[in-house]
């Protein structure tokens, strides 16, 4: 039985100026799903936005405490970061990627978003006639509006039905052209939870060389892969990257899931170091420097969007890095919160007719984590996330990922151990009504 009308739903949604909900942002929905709640008192069960709903770090917080106190706070931070945090940095990513990054090319920035704003901007600049971004989808639908935001154009295609060797091929068709500046993916992905194969990797590395574009390698759930124990540091099982197949890579990693500190803002972009020294004449016409591209990045890009990052911010990322390459912390154990809660959330669905859309990696299953993905019956995504709605669960149709699959997104983050017996009350309740539709 549904808790909410069609005519009330609909009344949310104009008074949150949302033209057409089936098709709603992620703010969106946010907006309706609290509407709703206070119009009612209906709780909602929200898996909408991914929001962390972990403790912060408290190391995080101690260091930021003591880099106040210290008087950090007034003086502005060098715009490429302060020295502890890109020397932590470069440690990190050899620590848990077993790969080479100077700290010079290491950066700090305003969250991740700041990081592929900048580097949209950067790469497809430096080369005349290749200014297109290439999305593997699905992906976070930020991105997208950030190249709108900017007037650059973009490809994109489904990775669903091209896994493993078949990938070499739609690359090389999207590639061929000679256009694409960027090719980008998050992995563990935003909103499948698929995680890219080594081959798949060094399908895309070769192809990125290729082709002279750059990979802008999305790692915001940095080691959150479940099926693996990635936490251990300069030891293998190391998190899978393309940085191992070509030099041409950014990679954009944060500290708002693995340390559960969203709120203080603040992430890296990793730039691999032959990309950082590389010259390109557009780039010194253009911003009258010399062109080296980590240089223009920072100084000429960066700079002029935030002027750097908050200080204290910086140190308290400086120190929970570290305890992580020494061991001291454990990040990934911290995390599997958001896994143990996707395995009780699946079996849910799953004895009540949904079924995982995104359900394979290659060789294996996907693992369980911050997202995954949901289908039912022949419902497109659209119309499954407007009839959640009317049970009072609130998700984001995989249409606005990039997807071309049928279904929405399941997000984690927001069900602790009190939503459950109402999420399962709800998916009974959606399913008694739906299931002589669905067979």
């Amino acid at each position: 039985m549904k808790l909410f009308s069609e005519d009330i739903v609909e009344r949310a949604a104009a008074a949150c100026n949302v033209g057409d909900i089936s098709h709603a942002t992620i703010g969106e929905m946010v907006l309706v799903s609290q509407w709703l709640q206070k119009e009612t008192g209906i709780p909602f069960v929200r898996m909408d936005q991914g929001s962390p709903s972990l403790p912060q770090n408290r190391y995080g917080i101690e260091a930021e405490k003591a880099a106040l106190d210290r008087g950090e706070g007034a003086a502005y931070p060098a715009a490429d970061g302060i020295p502890e945090v890109k020397q932590a940095a470069s440690k990190f990513m050899k620590a848990f990627m077993d790969i080479d990054i100077s700290p010079r090319a290491c950066i700090p920035t305003v969250g991740s978003v700041m990081g592929s704003f900048s580097a949209f901007i950067a790469c497809t600049q430096r080369t005349p006639g290749k200014d297109k971004v290439l999305f593997i989808d699905p992906g976070f639908p930020i991105m997208k509006s950030q190249l709108r935001v900017l007037g650059i154009e973009w490809k994109e295609f489904d990775i669903f039905p091209f896994r493993g060797e078949s990938l070499r091929d739609e690359l090389e068709r999207q590639l061929s052209s000679g256009d694409v500046a960027v090719i980008t993916y998050s992995s563990p992905n935003n909103p499948a939870w698929i995680c890219l194969e080594e081959s798949e990797l060094e399908i895309i590395g070769s192809l990125a060389t290729k082709y002279d574009a750059i990979v802008l390698e999305d790692q915001a759930y940095f080691c959150m892969d479940s099926r693996r124990d990635l936490s251990h540091p300069y030891k293998a099982p190391f998190a899978p990257t393309v940085a191992r197949y070509t030099d041409n890579y950014i990679i954009t990693t944060s500290s708002s899931k693995i340390f559960s500190y969203a709120g203080q803002r603040i992430a890296l972009t990793c730039i691999s170091d032959d990309l950082f020294d590389r010259r390109y004449p557009a780039l010194d016409q253009r911003y009258h420097n010399t062109g080296v591209f980590g240089p223009t990045l920072v100084a000429a890009i960066m700079y002029m969007i935030t002027s750097g990052c908050t200080a204290s911010a910086q140190f308290g990322y400086a120190r929970m890095m570290e305890l992580a390459c020494e061991g001291k912390i454990n990040f990934v154990e911290d995390t599997k919160a958001y896994a143990e809660r996707a395995e009780k959330m699946k079996r849910i669905f799953c004895n009540n007719g949904f079924n995982i859309v995104y359900d394979r990696d290659v060789t294996q299953e996907i693992g369980d984590g911050f997202f995954f993905t949901l289908g039912y019956g022949g419902l497109t995504g659209e119309q499954l996330l407007k009839e959640l709605v009317y049970y009072g669960i609130s998700s984001i149709s995989l249409g606005t990922t990039g997807s071309r699959q049928k279904g929405v997104r399941a997000c984690t983050s927001r069900i602790t151990d009190d939503v459950f017996p109402l999420l399962e009350e709800r998916v009974k309740a959606f399913n008694e009504d739906h299931k002589q539709k669905r067979d």
